[in-house]
């Protein structure tokens, strides 16, 4: 039996990230220096933090001026109101809150806390309070990364987009894909047997989630620089792929 390895490797001398930066170029340099020549199959897993900062997901708090539903929303949770009030444009609705937190749909389809809105590794300069926003469409981000990619390198390869989320029933936080280009997002196994014949009747495999995961605990959620990960040995073949596949329907969401 030939021994199966799935590796992620940490991209090194990812620079800090500013508006229109060319990730390309950044993630072709960083596999140079890690010395990985990318091949068929492989992945990239990039943080969306350093997606957002590229496309100028920027917003100063100094100037977002809360509407009353963001005041009073800040009121019950003990939030900024400029934080709440973004937190609102970014939602399309409201699923839990209390103290400090706010649960929402985001506008891209997904449920997450705060709706993304992040402090964190976001520098205050000349005079602002920065935050930073998701980006605007995760999708397309990941296809442009992955087309440029395989154009310079002349391989097929898919690009996950990962972000930090929560979960409702258990505590933690865990790297979930948010945007996905050249990747089965979920590998249905419903039909195939298991090692005794059983016919699987439910297993679909959250392959993205699975992935954007494991290349989080390289990436880590202080200061380790390390927002780009290779992956090699996925035991799927690639496939083109969407968000859409992981999302849950409404109707078949218990926790709401």
């Amino acid at each position: 039996m030939s021994q199966q390895q799935l590796t992620f490797t940490a991209l090194p001398d990812i620079p800090l990230i500013r508006p229109g930066d060319d990730l390309i170029a950044i993630t072709l340099a960083g596999l140079s220096a890690a010395g990985v020549t990318l091949r068929d199959g492989d992945v990239i897993v990039v943080g969306q933090k350093i997606i957002s900062k590229a496309e100028g997901r920027f917003v100063d708090l100094k100037q977002i001026h809360p509407s009353p539903e963001a005041d009073a929303l800040a009121d019950e949770t003990g939030k900024d109101p400029r934080m709440v009030e973004l937190i609102l444009r970014e939602s399309v609705e409201i699923l839990r809150k209390r103290e400090g937190l706010i649960i929402v749909e985001h506008k891209l389809g997904f449920v997450c806390a705060n709706a993304g809105v992040d402090r964190s590794n976001v520098k205050n300069e000349e005079g602002g309070e920065w935050v930073l926003l998701l980006p605007e469409d995760p999708e397309i981000s990941a296809r442009e990364l992955r087309d440029g990619l395989q154009m310079a390198s002349d391989v097929e390869i898919g690009v996950l987009i990962n972000d930090s989320h929560g979960r409702s029933w258990r505590m933690g936080t865990v790297g979930v894909c948010i945007g996905v280009a050249g990747f089965p997002a979920v590998v249905d196994l419903r039909g195939q047997k298991d090692l005794f014949g059983y016919s699987l009747r439910s297993t679909v495999i959250g392959l993205a989630d699975e992935i954007a995961a494991g290349a989080s605990a390289l990436m880590g959620q202080a200061q380790e620089k390390l927002p780009v990960i290779h992956v090699r040995g996925l035991p799927y073949p690639l496939r083109e792929g969407s968000l859409s596949e992981i999302l849950r329907e409404k109707e078949l969401d218990l926790f709401r």
